[in-house]
């Protein structure tokens, strides 16, 4: 950021059009199997079953002191909040890789659900954060804790730093929580910022960087959502710091998992086509914010635009909302499936 407050590069992120192929392409390796386990997420649903490429946690998944019950313990099962994480864990051959997109809203319900599931979160080689709102940053806590004194590479984008509030009409102004890089550097976070595509884990995995503002219909956030510029408070619809976790299976296309998804799904699933070269879109994970008055308008061109990329798997979960989920099950009915903290998603070449 420059002393002034404005951002130089904020530009590079304006909707603009993209014609033909990346002047940049990437050459995302192909895996041959990837397994993405929504570790936090708004809805936990323990009826959900099993199907040939998705795996459930039932009431089963945690214990808890409980008197009241005979042999004084109850079945927990997952916690479930307004925020978003996910374990992507990658196989190419005999290596498997696994990293933590996102942290969800609180310390500790990723940590919980992490032990719940059974996943060892000491295991995980980093960090990919899609953006700074706190609901995706706010498990960062916990995770440290359980660490201790590892060091745990973390990408993000130089602009999750950003000081952000909402400021509904009719209102007093909310200021969010706001990341600092200083306290991460010291719980242990080895922090690598980028604003352009980045390639992880033996170019298997894409870190799309900022993302290309394509489409007519994708805006961004209402006036309501600001930022500070160092001087005053300006509506920040774009929420540059947005990006998106990308990786090709074998004969398959292309797995997207977004966080929120705040720079439009369909600007995220045309970039990483056009940075890849790759056409098919196979899977999308994650948020995709389509919920409230605001966003409510733009559910019908999302969901035609998705129509016509027939993904094989949709899992929409976080801040979609209701509505865009009923219009997605109904347009999408073979590959909509329903979103729950600890189910897990396995795509095979």
């Amino acid at each position: 950021m420059c002393e002034d407050g404005s951002d130089p590069g904020v530009g590079q992120a304006l909707p603009r059009p993209a014609p033909g192929e990346a002047v940049d392409p990437v050459a995302l390796e192909p895996v041959d199997e990837v397994e993405v386990t929504t570790l936090v997420d708004n809805v936990y649903d323990a009826l959900l079953v099993d199907d040939e490429r998705t795996r459930r946690a039932d009431f089963t998944a945690g214990r808890a002191v409980a008197p009241q019950f005979e042999g004084r313990e109850t079945a927990v099962g997952l916690v479930a909040e307004h925020g978003f994480a996910a374990l992507v864990t990658v196989r190419r051959g005999r290596t498997t890789t696994s990293l933590l997109f996102d942290t969800g809203l609180s310390p500790d319900a990723v940590v919980t659900n992490a032990d719940r599931l059974e996943v060892d979160l000491a295991a995980v080689q980093g960090v990919v954060l899609s953006h700074g709102h706190f609901d995706h940053a706010g498990g960062l806590a916990g995770l440290a804790r359980r660490l201790g004194a590892r060091r745990m590479p973390m990408v993000l984008h130089p602009r999750a730093w950003t000081r952000r509030r909402l400021a509904p009409p009719q209102h007093e102004p909310h200021e969010l929580p706001t990341l600092s890089p200083r306290a991460l550097d010291g719980e242990g976070f080895s922090l690598v910022e980028r604003r352009e595509p980045s390639l992880l884990v033996d170019g298997c995995v894409l870190i799309t960087g900022e993302v290309d503002r394509t489409t007519e219909f994708e805006r961004g956030m209402p006036p309501a959502h600001q930022a500070w510029t160092g001087s005053a408070w300006e509506h920040d619809p774009l929420v540059i710091d947005d990006q998106a976790l990308v990786v090709h299976v074998r004969g398959r296309g292309l797995v997207v998992v977004t966080g929120c998804g705040h720079a439009g799904v369909v600007n995220i699933v045309r970039h990483a086509q056009r940075l890849t070269g790759v056409r098919t879109l196979h899977g999308l994970l994650g948020g995709l914010h389509l919920s409230g008055p605001a966003f409510e308008p733009v559910i019908g061109p999302t969901v035609s635009a998705l129509t016509e990329l027939d993904p094989s798997l949709v899992v929409p979960g976080h801040c979609t909302g209701w509505r865009a989920q009923h219009a997605l099950a109904a347009a999408l009915p073979a590959a909509w499936t329903q979103g729950s903290s600890g189910s897990s998603f396995r795509l095979v070449a």
